[in-house]
């Protein structure tokens, strides 16, 4: 097949600015500050740094230089540089998109519906108990729940029909500033609250004896979940990366940015927690549900609520472009679709796809693909378990054992950076996927090992 004409990057600072987006989601505002805290502070981070820097980051890298080499979606750059087989990690990582986007567009609509809560000053009740019952009531109104999710995916859909420069790249430059400043500015007001100080205990205290072998794998497992990887977006938006680039750089400065906005996020978060002695382990339900009980009681809370919410949903878009780019740049590379066509059509079936998911609470809360799962918690199941770590293995296999060291070699400026990147790849990374695949799926619980 002919080599077609391909969008790019109109500059390193746009690709790094849209690959942080994609890295930065909603799990790095509620999951990593938490797992952060519950599993020794400062030791923790340590841990985490270190399986960035060995796994995280050099699978990253790999997936940037398929994706600049072959110069094609997931499917195509892998089909010519690892062979037809190959092609299947492809596959896999586009139907990853498909699945993660749909339902990853009905949490991303809860944001909105939250947002528009604060404004509205629905935190303000005469009890505070109202307000974790709010979002059980959200949760079973069928038609508010397809509303956000249906406005979700047009804002995604809206932004990812401009292209590269004028879509991805345009809003990202938007997005992610916008992100920042909002952070910084809830960052400043979280450190000035009574908790802080319990707070940030609660994130950096180094204890070395909560390092246990869960902890170690937790740090393992969010070091690969946390940059996106394995899912074909990072592969996807290396493959308008202009030559010039340089990929360590480009992959450690993901990594930093990804790291400080996720511990940013926790000095927001904790120090409000402890503020108003809530429970900072509730998880995806410390967002919705108790943090919103602080907003209510504490002073400009109205303002910090709609910041808040704002903050999560920036996250959340600049994730599900990536997402739904990787599922547009098949069809356009390989159909031959036109990208409006493309955008919209797939956008259209990942909405479907997403509506069990958005009635999952409620209406087909008796459906479930796992037994004793919604199919919202089944598809998310199946995604994190399974089709990433996959994914991520498939990438590190082909760029270690398929592609010849030589062509690996070509995509470097600094030997020394090769040398230290290609046995990480090679070697260490593959391991280090199989072990939390086994993680993910239980193996070594059953076995007794984490």
């Amino acid at each position: 097949m002919a080599q077609l004409e391909r969008d790019h990057w109109t500059s390193r600072f746009g690709f790094v600015l849209a690959a942080a987006g994609s890295a930065v989601g909603l799990g790095n505002i509620w999951k990593f500050p938490y797992i952060t805290g519950v599993y020794g502070g400062g030791a923790f981070v340590l841990v985490y740094l270190g399986a960035i820097t060995a796994v995280g980051i050099p699978i990253l890298i790999a997936e940037i230089l398929i994706g600049r080499r072959g110069r094609r979606n997931p499917v195509g750059s892998l089909r010519k540089l690892g062979g037809p087989w190959w092609s299947l990690v492809g596959w896999l990582g586009v139907a990853t998109g498909f699945v993660i986007l749909s339902y990853y567009s009905v949490v991303a609509g809860w944001t909105l519906e939250y947002a528009v809560k604060a404004v509205a000053g629905a935190f303000n009740v005469e009890t505070t108990a109202a307000i974790p019952a709010m979002f059980g009531e959200f949760l079973g109104d069928a038609e508010r729940q397809l509303f956000w999710h249906a406005t979700f995916m047009a804002l995604v859909i809206a932004i990812v029909v401009g292209g590269v420069a004028k879509g991805l790249e345009r809003w990202n430059k938007i997005l992610m500033p916008a992100l920042i400043a909002i952070l910084l500015i809830l960052l400043v007001s979280s450190l000035r609250s009574k908790g802080a100080a319990e707070g940030i205990a609660f994130m950096f205290r180094a204890d070395f004896h909560k390092l246990t072998g869960k902890a170690w794998l937790e740090a393992l497992g969010h070091s690969f979940f946390t940059l996106s990887l394995g899912m074909g977006a990072m592969l996807t938006y290396g493959s308008y990366l202009s030559t010039k680039t340089d990929l360590v750089r480009a992959a450690v400065i993901i990594g930093i940015l990804d790291t400080l906005i996720a511990l940013a996020a926790g000095l927001v978060i904790f120090p409000v927690v402890f503020t108003f002695g809530l429970e900072p382990d509730s998880g995806p339900g410390l967002i919705f549900k108790t943090l919103p009980v602080a907003f209510s009681e504490m002073q400009g809370g109205r303002l910090f609520a709609f910041l808040f919410f704002v903050l999560l949903a920036f996250a959340a878009l600049s994730s599900a472009i990536s997402l739904l780019e990787v599922v547009v740049a098949y069809f356009v590379d390989e159909r031959g679709w036109s990208r409006p066509k493309a955008t919209l059509g797939m956008g259209a079936v990942i909405f479907l796809l997403g509506v069990p998911s958005a009635l999952s609470f409620n209406v087909m809360s008796t459906f479930h693909l796992y037994p004793g799962m919604s199919f919202f918690d089944s598809l998310d199941t199946l995604a994190t378990n399974y089709m990433l770590p996959i994914g991520g293995l498939g990438i590190a296999l082909v760029t270690g054992w398929r592609i010849a060291r030589g062509a690996l070699r070509e995509e470097f400026r600094q030997p020394a950076a090769f040398r230290v990147w290609y046995p990480l790849v090679r070697y260490v990374a593959p391991v280090a996927v199989v072990v939390i695949l086994l993680h993910k799926i239980g193996v070594l619980g059953y076995l007794g090992l984490d």
